[in-house]
């Protein structure tokens, strides 16, 4: 349980990823979103950790934007700031270790073990002079952390500051809405839908007779027009489908692209499947009319999948489970037929 410096000497080898990771950044441009997932999943590679969180300071709560490892299942959780590690981390913008959770006062004890973390490291995510959220990484085992890794996590955390201070510099919109949304679509992106469904869950939980709904959509045909007219077609196709998806839902529905061809909707105050159904047939039916880019007519479709809450599932894992697995039924019936 200490604090700890940044004067540790780091390998040739972490050098070099730190380097072919900036390469992968420049790449992403101003996907912050894209930033935060490919730091989490790497950070995670390169040292003890089980898994690693990106979190945002938001109000009075931390943010989990990036997953991996054993935080996967928690993309979007929300926690309080006031005690925990995370939220001290950046009230005192600077790195933070506890080798056992079970004996540090500063950690949110029911988070930890919701988690599954004994051991932690957090560094601050600094922006415009304010620390505005915190890299951490965590284990299941106490005492899992080096100095090397401390180090590492220091590296990284300067990579997503550095990416956040472009992404805030180069756009009009404000930082937390460059790490929540889709930079392609605009749309909310595959974090701010767990968040937002983790949200709304919590909220039929206390009432009673608030049943929604969940929607994933799954293009089809968008490879095919990748191969034959090239990404930036691809890309406009994506564009297009996100538009027609928002012309038929509602101002109350949600639309999120989760990335690659892939969309969800959350629907509020939907009471039944066959209800789910009809608003996806009729999402379907608005994607797959033609439309023209350049010269070329391009066609799409989309295989789409509902599941309602409660009926389908009463948490985040088994909703989105229930809707894909109706996603992949409409799949192998549109190429059965």
């Amino acid at each position: 349980m200490t604090d700890v410096g940044s004067n540790i000497s780091t390998d040739p080898y972490v050098l070099m990823e730190i380097i072919r990771m900036q390469t992968e950044i420049a790449k992403l441009g101003l996907d912050l979103g894209g930033v935060v997932s490919l730091v989490a999943d790497r950070v995670q590679s390169l040292t003890n950790a089980a898994g690693a969180i990106v979190q945002f300071a938001e109000g009075d709560d931390m943010v989990y934007r990036g997953v991996s490892g054993i935080a996967r299942p928690f993309l979007g959780l929300r926690i309080k700031r006031q005690g925990s590690l995370s939220g001290l981390c950046v009230s005192e913008s600077q790195v933070l270790r506890s080798d056992d959770t079970n004996e540090d006062h500063r950690v949110n004890h029911e988070a930890c073990f919701r988690v599954g973390l004994r051991s932690m490291v957090v560094a601050p995510l600094n922006h415009n002079e304010t620390t505005v959220g915190a890299l951490m990484l965590a284990s299941a085992v106490p005492n899992a952390f080096t100095d090397r890794d401390v180090r590492v996590l220091e590296l990284m955390s300067e990579l997503i500051a550095a990416a956040m201070y472009h992404a805030a510099r180069n756009e009009t919109n404000e930082l937390y809405h460059q790490a929540t949304h889709d930079s392609l679509t605009g749309l909310l992106n595959r974090a701010a839908f767990y968040d937002r469904l983790r949200q709304r869950l919590s909220i039929a939980r206390r009432q009673s007779d608030n049943a929604f709904g969940i929607l994933i959509i799954d293009m089809d045909g968008l490879k095919a027009i990748n191969d034959r007219c090239g990404h930036r077609t691809g890309d406009a196709a994506l564009c297009e489908a996100a538009r027609r998806i928002g012309s038929v839902s509602r101002e109350s529905d949600l639309i999120c692209r989760l990335g690659g061809d892939e969309f969800a909707v959350i629907v509020p105050e939907i009471k039944n499947r066959e209800r789910g159904v009809e608003i996806a047939d009729r999402i379907a039916s608005e994607i797959c009319q033609p439309f023209q880019f350049e010269g070329h007519e391009l066609f799409l479709n989309a295989s789409i999948g509902a599941a309602i809450y409660p009926e389908n599932g009463s948490d985040v894992d088994l909703l989105i489970e229930a809707a894909d697995q109706s996603m992949y039924a409409v799949k192998r019936k549109r190429m059965a037929q």
